[in-house]
């Protein structure tokens, strides 16, 4: 997906006329729009324009449909023409580490109340100096179970039973993909030894041969469709399949998951500091937080939020009541560094494998 830039030509044109006009009487320039990235649909249709109407701010969105896109617009301007971008955790951890993430001042961000205490003890950013969390889950097994029995391991995954083989999809992202065998081996999520790395991509190029596809975005409707049987999935799309097909569950297998995080970062480089606070307290609202739950259906770290959101929609989607203190059992997606290389040479060479 293109993403626009944050001041197209229309409203740059706006904005030099405006600045001429003000110069002219002695009165300072119209300063640019607050900017905030998110994917598309992960907040309210509305949530722009009702901040606006509600703080007297001027905001726009712009989308951006992966964490490596916009992370590269980010580190090529150092931060510039972005106010608030939504990353998930690894990217944030890398915005801060490379000194581009804002050091948050939680007296501007009064809501910071709202949230679990087990969000602000998160490892990427204990104390969430310098990013806030939006929403948080689990990756693991979505199925029907009416035509498999109940998966108990990464490996009824990874090495499916031959009724199963030829049904089955992964997550094509990098970290997702790569965890799914880290954690089939019993490694850590964040694994960086040589050795135990060639293990995993020699797993996942084995399970190559057994899937139907990778599909990031498609393969709870492959499920309710019966064209797969068995996805490995993030357990807020697994939901979706679950809203069409009441046979569809969600399992964490034994071996475990990652503790995904999706966040929101200020840029040190924002010119429009205050709007930006003023955003992401906004967002932190109980009733503005409650959406993502109730219409993403994405787990929110928003205890006043999540305390709201309907007992029926829970009982509908059990992953949903998943508790914090149980999610933070699971290792959290990290920074791996100079790693990243590596992990995305052997993504490339499990992908390239025939």
């Amino acid at each position: 997906m293109t993403i626009p830039f944050p001041c197209t030509a229309v409203s740059l044109r706006r904005s030099v006329m405006l600045a001429a006009m003000t110069a002219a009487i002695g009165a300072p320039a119209m300063a640019d729009p607050l900017t905030v990235s998110n994917w598309d649909g992960y907040m309210a249709p509305d949530a722009i324009e009702t901040f606006n109407s509600q703080t007297d701010n001027e905001a726009e969105l712009v989308l951006h449909a992966t964490n490596e896109e916009i992370m590269g617009k980010l580190i090529a301007s150092k931060g510039a023409g972005y106010d608030v971008v939504f990353v998930s955790s690894p990217f944030a951890e890398v915005l801060h580490n490379l000194g581009l993430a804002e050091d948050l001042d939680h007296s501007k961000i009064p809501n910071i109340s709202n949230l679990y205490k087990e969000a602000t003890e998160l490892p990427h950013d204990p104390g969430n100096e310098f990013s806030l969390p939006y929403a948080w889950g689990t990756t693991g097994l979505c199925y029907r179970s009416d035509l498999v029995e109940d998966p108990t391991s990464w490996n009824d995954l990874l090495k499916p039973s031959e009724g199963v083989a030829g049904k089955t999809t992964m997550l094509a992202t990098d970290r997702w993909l790569l965890a799914a065998g880290q954690l089939a081996l019993g490694y850590s999520v964040n694994e960086t030894d040589a050795d135990k790395m060639a293990e995993v991509r020699d797993l996942l190029i084995e399970a190559k041969k057994t899937l139907l596809a990778y599909d990031d975005t498609t393969f709870y409707a492959k499920l309710v469709s019966g064209e797969a049987e068995l996805v490995h999935a993030w357990d807020g799309w697994c939901n979706y399949g679950i809203g069409e097909n009441g046979d569809i569950k969600y399992v964490v297998p034994e071996e475990g998951s990652d503790l995904w995080v999706d966040t929101m970062v200020i840029l040190k480089a924002s010119e429009n500091k205050d709007a930006a606070y003023e955003f992401v307290n906004f967002i932190l609202d109980e009733a503005n937080h409650r959406w993502a739950a109730e219409n993403i259906l994405y787990k929110v770290p928003n205890e006043a939020a999540m305390e709201g959101v309907d007992a029926a929609l829970l009982e509908t989607f059990p992953n949903m009541a998943f508790k914090p203190a149980d999610m933070l059992k699971y290792e959290q997606l990290r920074d791996v560094g100079e790693a990243q290389r590596d992990y995305s040479r052997i993504v490339s060479e499990i992908k390239a494998a025939n």
